[in-house]
């Protein structure tokens, strides 16, 4: 395998750990949220300083960016999480962005603008691909027990769910904090592959990606945000022959999914052996009903 293969690989399986955190928190809770790449930065920054200044192993460094995600995100958490709608929504991007300003300001401890540069390069493919199947593994297992029901009762009816008993506030947290888990675990990997860091990496552009993203795979899917994760990251890799028109072909192809799978690549479902064989007819039904719009 060449080393250009193996690096998109290796993107494809940092994006999809991020991507599944905001899915744990936008498909299955309705909160949206564009501060992720703050936490992506908290984990970054905070694995890559553990490793450098600290000599700490790779793996405690890689917890510890985590760590720090999940703590920032628990007072953050008590803050936000009794704001509705776009209210929580735009305080989450100014989290982000103010995060950013303050990784500038620190600069005799995070390098400032210029960035954060000697970080040595411990993710390697076979990491992140067992960190990929880790990452899967937790959100299935977390979102088919009582507790990822609680939380989808909350996307779809907070206050009914709220009415039977459920902790709203305590299930919504728990859903903010696994997903700045997730954040920062990308972050520590995205550091310590690259080795190089600066907080321009992890601007409102970022969390608008990754939000997007989910919203593409379809908003309560798993599968979903793993195949739009791998398209959309192989699709600028795809098109990087015509350099030129390479953001134009990608901009369309975002709107093509969009306006012919209004619910995203897969909706609510999740990848299995029936949806497969039922494909041919979902793709003909979907045409059907686009033509009688018309």
């Amino acid at each position: 395998m060449s080393g250009y293969v193996e690096g998109v690989i290796i993107l494809i399986g940092i994006n999809i750990i991020a991507v599944l955190g905001v899915s744990i928190l936008t498909g299955f809770t309705r909160l949206f949220s564009f501060g992720n790449a703050g936490f992506m930065a908290i984990g970054a920054y905070a694995s890559a300083i553990l490793t450098t200044k600290f000599n700490m192993p790779f793996l405690i460094s890689l917890l510890g960016g985590m760590l720090m995600a999940a703590l920032i995100s628990l007072a953050l958490g008590k803050l936000t999480l009794g704001l509705k709608g776009d209210y929580f929504l735009i305080t989450t991007l100014g989290f982000g962005e103010c995060t950013r300003v303050l990784i500038e300001f620190l600069d005799p401890i995070t390098g400032g603008a210029r960035g954060y540069a000697g970080i040595p390069q411990k993710t390697t493919l076979l990491i992140v691909l067992i960190s990929v199947a880790l990452a899967i593994t937790v959100a299935r297992n977390l979102l088919n027990s009582k507790y990822g029901r609680n939380l989808k009762a909350i996307r779809e009816q907070e206050i009914a769910a709220d009415a039977v008993g459920i902790d709203t506030a305590r299930f919504k947290q728990l859903s903010f904090t696994v997903s700045a888990i997730y954040a920062g675990w990308a972050g520590a990997l995205f550091a310590h592959y690259y080795m190089f860091i600066t907080p321009a990496m992890f601007n409102l552009d970022k969390s608008s990606e990754l939000t997007i993203t989910v919203v593409i795979g379809g908003l309560g899917s798993l599968t979903g945000s793993v195949i739009a994760t791998t398209v959309l990251t192989l699709l600028p890799e795809v098109l990087r022959s015509v350099a030129n028109y390479r953001m134009l072909f990608y901009g369309i192809a975002v709107v093509l999914i969009i306006t012919l799978r209004p619910n995203g690549l897969m909706g609510y479902k999740e990848l299995s052996a029936s949806w497969i064989k039922n494909l041919p007819i979902q793709v003909r039904r979907m045409f059907r009903c686009r033509k009688e719009v018309a």
